[in-house]
C-alpha cells in the first residue's frame, strides 16, 4: 500500500511559559522524564516534540506545571464540557451519588454489570487527564473520581500519576474532605471507600489555561468546605508553592525575576528596589533557586486557599536605592555596591581611590569619569 496520511497532532506547545530552562540553567524536565515514547527532547531552554514519535499518551501535559504543553486531541475544554454535561444530565434525570469512572479508550470495557451511579467517561489515555480535571469533576458534583487502571502504564507514567494523586489528596484533606475520593482502582475493585459530601455544583467552563481551571475548582471546593485549613502543605513535586528570600544575602539583582516563567517573581514599581512575589503564579520549577548568584532564595510546596491572598503581590525584600555620588540618580542598591567593592578590591584596575569611587557612579557618569581619567584610558593604574 502506498500513499500519504496525516498523523494526529496530539499536543500544543507554548515556549514562552515553559519552565524547562532560562539563562543557561535547566530546571523542569517532567515532560521528558514521563514520555514513554521518548518523543520529547531538550533544546537547552525549551523542548521539542517529535510529532511522528508522539503516541498521544498525554502524560506530558498532565505533569506540566505551567500548561506550556497541552493535550489538544481532545482539548481540556472539550473534556470538561463533556464531563459537566454528563453530571448535569444525570442529576436532572434524578440520579443520586454519581461516581465518575475514567478509563482509557484503548482499554478493555469494564466488566458487567456496572452500577447505575457509575458514570463512565473514556479518554484517549488514562494519564491524559490530571489534577485540574479530577478536581473539576468533584466541583461539578461527582461524589468520587476513580481512575480505572489495568496496569498497562509504564513505570514513569505510573509514578507521575501517583504524584498527581498525592497532590490532589493533600489538597482535599486540608480542606476537610475525606481521603481517597480520587484514587486509582483496578476493574475488579470498584468498591466505595470514601465519598465527597453533597455540594452545590460548579458552573465554570474550561476556557482558561491549566492553572486557572485548577484554581477555579479549588476555590469552589474551598467555598463549601466546613473544616478547611488556611493552607495545604504539599509534597515535593507539587506545582503550587511559596518562595522566600534571605534579606542578608539578596542584593536585589533581580536575576530571578528575569527567569521566572510564571511571572511569580516581579520587580517593584517606581524607584524603590523591591522583589515581589505572587504565590498564585509560582510553578515550583526551581529556576529562581538555580539562577540566584547569592543562593538567597528557596521554594516550598504549599497551597494557600484564600484566593485574594494567593493573588496579592507581597514583598519578599526591599532596600533603599543607592544614588550616584556625582549626579544623584538612583541606579542600584547599597548591597550591590558593597558587594562589588568587596569582590573587586583585589583587582588590578581598582587599586586607587578614583577607580574605587567609579563603582559608586551611574553608567553615564562612569563613562565620563573613565574618559577623563588618563590612567583608565591607558589601561594602567598608577600606584
Amino acid at each position: 500500500m502506498k500513499g500519504q496520511f496525516e498523523k494526529p497532532r496530539y499536543f500544543d506547545y507554548d515556549p514562552q511559559i515553559c519552565a524547562h530552562g532560562r539563562s543557561g540553567k535547566t530546571a523542569c524536565s517532567r515532560c521528558l522524564d514521563v514520555c514513554p515514547a521518548e518523543a520529547i527532547t531538550s533544546l537547552a531552554e525549551t523542548i521539542e516534540v517529535n510529532a511522528y514519535l508522539c503516541q498521544g499518551g498525554g502524560a506530558c501535559a498532565t505533569v506540566c506545571p505551567s500548561g506550556a504543553i497541552r493535550y489538544v486531541y481532545p482539548s481540556v475544554k472539550d473534556t470538561l464540557e463533556r464531563l459537566r454535561r454528563l453530571l448535569t444530565v444525570y442529576r436532572e434525570a434524578g440520579g443520586m451519588d454519581p461516581l465518575l469512572l475514567i478509563t482509557g479508550e484503548s482499554d478493555q470495557p469494564l466488566p458487567e454489570p456496572v452500577m447505575g451511579n457509575h458514570l463512565v467517561m473514556q479518554v484517549e489515555e488514562l494519564a491524559s487527564v490530571g489534577l485540574e480535571v479530577w478536581l473539576s469533576a468533584l466541583a461539578y458534583g461527582a461524589r468520587a473520581v476513580w481512575l480505572v487502571d489495568r496496569q498497562e502504564m509504564s513505570a514513569g507514567v505510573s509514578d507521575a500519576l501517583q504524584q498527581q494523586l498525592t497532590t490532589a489528596e493533600e489538597i482535599l484533606t486540608a480542606m476537610g474532605y475525606p481521603a481517597g475520593v480520587v484514587r486509582l482502582v483496578q476493574p475488579d475493585q470498584l468498591e466505595v471507600h470514601a465519598l465527597m459530601p453533597e455540594l452545590e455544583a460548579a458552573g465554570f467552563s474550561g476556557l482558561g489555561d491549566k492553572r486557572q481551571t485548577a484554581y477555579l475548582a479549588i476555590d469552589h471546593l474551598y467555598s463549601q468546605a466546613t473544616r478547611a485549613k488556611p493552607l495545604a502543605s504539599l509534597s515535593q513535586g507539587a506545582p503550587f508553592g511559596s518562595a522566600e528570600v534571605s534579606s542578608q544575602s539578596c542584593t536585589l539583582c533581580l536575576s530571578c525575576v528575569g527567569v521566572c516563567p510564571g511571572k511569580a517573581l516581579q520587580s517593584g514599581s517606581g524607584e524603590q528596589p523591591q522583589l515581589r512575589f505572587v504565590e498564585a503564579n509560582c510553578l515550583q520549577c526551581g529556576l529562581c533557586t538555580r539562577t540566584c548568584p547569592e543562593d538567597a532564595i528557596w521554594i516550598t510546596p504549599r497551597l494557600l486557599f484564600d484566593a485574594e491572598i494567593r493573588k496579592q503581590p507581597r514583598t519578599l525584600h526591599e532596600e533603599q536605592p543607592f544614588h550616584c555620588v556625582s549626579c544623584g540618580k538612583p541606579f542600584a542598591t547599597r548591597s550591590v555596591i558593597e558587594k562589588m567593592r568587596s569582590r573587586l578590591s583585589g583587582h588590578y584596575m581598582f587599586q586607587n581611590e578614583r577607580a574605587i569611587r567609579r563603582l559608586s557612579l551611574c553608567d553615564e557618569c562612569r563613562v565620563v569619569d573613565i574618559a577623563q581619567d588618563p590612567d583608565a584610558m591607558d589601561g594602567q593604574i598608577r600606584q
